[in-house]
């Protein structure tokens, strides 16, 4: 399953979201509630779009179910939905690391019941919330902008999982 590919089927029915923001989304509702619904994501994602066909409802719903797979697991496999290396530059995958945390931010309080949360949920969240603030205007070719891109993408995988083992006890 490839990024673009989600892209454009959110593009084509004119989702609010962004995969990256989708995957964000889904994330965090898994983070929260490991048994939160393919379905209850897919329609909070896709409210006021036109019907989505079967093809594409089966490719969203991939996403989704892959995400949970891989979050109902310990091993650290989980990874960002984000655009390869390959197939855009730096400030693209910035941008969509943006999207992604605003989408896990709206993931996370969709699905939380709780009143408060604990120092280190607090910790998280708020730097999930920096990291939506994050400045694209770098340098392409700058390797010190890479490292960082690849380190925050890194603590963010462990946050998720943190998070998850928090709330999915």
């Amino acid at each position: 399953m490839s990024y673009t590919t989600i892209d454009a089927i959110l593009v084509q029915y004119d989702a609010e979201l962004s995969a990256a923001e989708a995957h964000g989304m889904a994330s965090g509702l898994l983070a929260i509630n490991g048994k939160f619904s393919n379905q209850s994501w897919l329609n909070e994602l896709l409210q006021n779009t036109p019907l989505i066909n079967r093809e594409h409802n089966v490719e969203l719903i991939g996403l989704f179910d892959d995400t949970q797979d891989v979050l109902a697991h310990d091993e650290f496999e989980f990874e960002l939905f984000l655009p390869e290396d390959e197939e855009s530059d730096l400030v693209e995958r910035v941008d969509a690391l943006r999207q992604w945390c605003k989408g896990f931010l709206f993931g996370v309080g969709f699905a939380n019941t709780a009143t408060t949360f604990s120092v280190q949920t607090q910790e998280i969240l708020k730097d999930v919330a920096e990291i939506t603030k994050l400045d694209t205007d770098i340098e392409l070719e700058d390797e010190e902008a890479e490292n960082d891109f690849m380190e925050l993408t890194e603590y963010l995988r462990a946050a998720v999982l943190a998070l998850r083992d928090e709330f999915n006890k």
